[in-house]
């Protein structure tokens, strides 16, 4: 019971790259570009990588218009 709670809570802090694309409604490709010009920092986990909720959300500020 524990452990699929801490899953549930682990998935919740990530996205990602599709689940990002999505959100944004770019292309998944846009999300890998991303993440190789070092624009969004992301987790590798073998060939997958995971974006932290904060480091979306602080690449939405740093994209801010004015």
């Amino acid at each position: 019971m524990v452990y699929s709670s801490i899953i549930q809570n682990m998935e919740k802090e990530f996205y990602t790259p599709a689940e990002l694309a999505e959100k944004l409604r770019v292309n998944k490709m846009t999300i890998y570009r991303y993440i190789k010009a070092g624009k969004i920092k992301a987790y590798r986990l073998g060939k997958d990588f995971r974006i932290d909720i904060k480091e979306y959300e602080r690449f939405l500020k740093s994209i801010l218009t004015k």
